[in-house]
């Protein structure tokens, strides 16, 4: 033991990681993010992506992580949702909610043990004690757990708000831009099997509360009717009337958008590239400043500038993308997430930076 003392050991490779499912930024320090791994915990970088640190390794005893959110009025409380919603035939199984108070440095157990993969996080904008998580339950039977889940102190304590049924989880949760009470959530079935992939049912779909989530209704004015699958959302500080939804449905299948606050809905594409595997990919994410500027992801990468009516494919350092966060304070810094880890942009994303420096 002796002749080890003065040993340290030191990373020789591989230095590119893999799928990253989950990605957000603190909006009061720029170039701060964080990437949350499909089987790895969670990282972050304080410069932009030049470096990535892991930030959970020996606190949350598991990789499997689904949604992050860092509170706006408080950014060194951060949330993180365990479990990835990104869910093909195999996939870690999640166990909670954890919190960190000091920007990742520690971190404890906030509860929700038993809701499986976590789709989504939101923080309310002014009191950080108040929590919306999407909970998809356990991805391989029907379970009561699975529906939107609401604390107001802070992860002591939570509320189920919404539930559908045993096998139909939350894939989603979004707050209105400037008022919190106006909640808005996606419900679908999802179920893996040995033998199949079930993705969606005749319930669920987009559901709506002005309460703060404690009561809901499920609209489906001018939404698909018939088989409902895997939807995501987006909502937008630049016009906070207007809804974005990609959703997998057979029929209709595609990109829908809302400008009354979700009560009645328009298909405006059904560009194929944003509907490849929808039961594993459809992400969706949207710019703060710009009301019509959308980014969506499955295999490619693709952007619209004019709220959803043309697509244009955007080059990432790797495929398989799984989720973006756009910066409050200036549309073109962002921080994509994809199967080769996360990279953030300045311009908009036409550069990145490097996955070859997070061995995750």
């Amino acid at each position: 033991p002796g002749l080890l003392d003065g040993l340290q050991f030191r990373l020789v490779g591989p230095n590119q990681g893999g799928r990253s499912t989950t990605v957000a930024g603190d909006h009061t320090r720029p170039g701060t993010f964080y990437m949350g791994i499909a089987s790895g915990g969670v990282f972050k970088t304080t410069d932009y992506g030049e470096t990535w640190i892991p930030i959970t390794d020996g606190q949350v005893p598991l990789g499997s992580t689904g949604a992050i959110a860092v509170a706006d009025s408080d950014p060194d409380i951060i949330y993180l949702g365990t479990g990835s919603d990104g869910v093909r035939s195999n996939v870690s199984t999640g166990r909670g909610v954890y919190k960190s108070t000091d920007a990742g440095e520690t971190w404890s157990f906030a509860g929700l043990y038993d809701v499986g993969q976590i789709g989504g996080v939101r923080v309310h904008p002014t009191n950080p004690d108040i929590v919306w998580v999407a909970a998809g339950g356990d991805i391989f039977k029907p379970s009561p757990d699975r529906g939107i889940y609401k604390t107001t102190d802070g992860g002591e304590t939570w509320r189920k708000t919404l539930f559908v049924s045993d096998s139909t989880g939350a894939m989603d949760v979004e707050i209105q831009p400037g008022n919190p009470d106006v909640v808005y959530a996606w419900m679908n079935r999802i179920e893996r099997k040995p033998w199949t992939i079930i993705s969606g049912s005749n319930e669920g779909g987009f559901y709506k509360s002005t309460d703060g989530g404690e009561s809901w209704e499920n609209i489906r004015n001018g939404l698909p009717q018939d088989l409902i699958g895997k939807g995501n959302l987006a909502v937008t500080a630049a016009k906070p009337d207007r809804v974005y939804a990609l959703v997998e449905a057979k029929p209709d299948a595609g990109f829908y958008r809302s400008d009354d606050f979700g009560e009645s809905w328009q298909k405006v594409s059904d560009a194929q590239g944003l509907l490849v595997r929808p039961f594993y990919y459809t992400s969706l994410g949207s710019d703060p400043t710009n009301a019509d500027v959308v980014y969506g992801g499955s295999e490619g990468w693709y952007f619209t500038r004019d709220a959803g009516e043309t697509w244009t494919r955007q080059s990432t350092p790797h495929g398989d993308n799984h989720d973006i966060w756009v910066a409050p304070y200036d549309g073109n810094v962002m921080v994509q997430a994809n199967d080769g880890g996360a990279n953030v942009s300045t311009d908009g994303g036409q550069t990145w930076s490097t996955q070859y420096n997070q061995p995750t």
